[in-house]
């Protein structure tokens, strides 16, 4: 039972119906009620985001131009919120321009019907939305149960719209996400290799190293809604990085960069891993050749996994 609204039906879906014109909700309440919903309605903005957040709606029906607070604005502020970024929004308008209709988009609406508004639409659009909605967040909730590591990022700020514990935990290890969001590096890798993903279909990875641990962020495909789905995986290499550095007589550092030119990294690579610069990394990497004997980045990469044969299995 929800605290807030007791009388919520568990069993029916929930729709916020917001509209400052009386005869438009009860219109509008009238025939989602018969149709099984459960009907709550909200006249100004102020009200549908404190709805929204207690009651947490399957869908909100939406009117944008309201006094005060608009439609734009509360679809902003819902989509801003981790508790209530998921829940799709139908906006209702009867400006059909284009700007309206892209801006309707842009605040986060997933559909928009005209006014005025034919209820039969109305209904179908919210059937279709809400099974949606509620097979995402089983999938959602599985990945919770069984332990997963997975985030939800909306491509447009970074911005981290859902995540398991784990994936939390993980975050705040690496230095992952600030303020409820990637941390700007990783949401500007986010948008440069979405658009790459969308034409290959292969999942793209970036790898965070926090002493002997790592952690693979790797981008699946876009879950709806502007948002892409990450799966992350921890990995920790203490044991080989104490191999190296005794084997060769390496220090940390050394152990480190050997251990990504085995993986087949350039410079570049392992300084953004790292986070040291090109030149940094070089001059480690001359200490390396010199300590195993070698000119060059393949002969290290052989004498390595030759003598640690672990390496080779990663």
């Amino acid at each position: 039972m929800n605290p807030v609204f007791p009388d919520l039906d568990p069993t029916s879906a929930v729709v916020l119906v917001v509209d400052d014109v009386p005869d438009n909700v009860a219109m509008l309440h009238d025939a989602l009620d018969e149709s099984g919903y459960t009907v709550l309605v909200a006249t100004h903005g102020e009200g549908a985001l404190r709805s929204a957040a207690q009651a947490q709606p399957d869908i909100v029906l939406l009117d944008a131009v309201m006094p005060g607070m608009d439609g734009f604005e509360v679809a902003r502020r819902l989509k801003s919120q981790a508790a209530t970024a998921s829940i799709p929004i139908i906006f209702m308008t009867g400006l059909s321009d284009t700007e309206h209709v892209v801006a309707a988009f842009q605040a986060g609406g997933v559909d928009y019907v005209t006014k005025p508004v034919r209820t039969r639409e109305v209904i179908a659009r919210i059937a279709t939305h809400v099974q949606g909605a509620r097979q995402a967040r089983q999938a959602k909730q599985a990945l919770d149960v069984f332990g997963n590591a997975t985030l939800a990022v909306r491509l447009a700020d970074g911005r981290i719209t859902w995540q398991t514990p784990l994936a939390r935990q993980y975050l705040e290890t690496y230095g992952g996400s600030e303020d409820g969001h990637l941390e700007p590096g990783l949401t500007e890798w986010l948008r440069q290799q979405a658009e790459q993903v969308l034409v290959t279909h292969e999942p793209a990875s970036r790898t965070l190293v926090r002493g002997a641990g790592r952690l693979t962020l790797v981008l699946h495909h876009p879950s709806g809604d502007g948002e892409w789905f990450l799966v992350l995986r921890e990995a920790n290499d203490a044991a080989l990085l104490e191999a190296l550095s005794a084997t060769f007589r390496l220090t940390a550092r050394e152990a480190e960069v050997l251990y990504w030119v085995v993986q087949g990294k350039t410079n570049r690579d392992i300084g953004d891993i790292l986070g040291a610069s090109p030149a940094t990394v070089k001059k480690h990497l001359e200490h390396v050749f010199e300590k195993l004997g070698v000119e060059t980045r393949t002969a290290a990469a052989a004498v390595a996994i030759g003598r640690v044969p672990l390496l080779g299995r990663r």
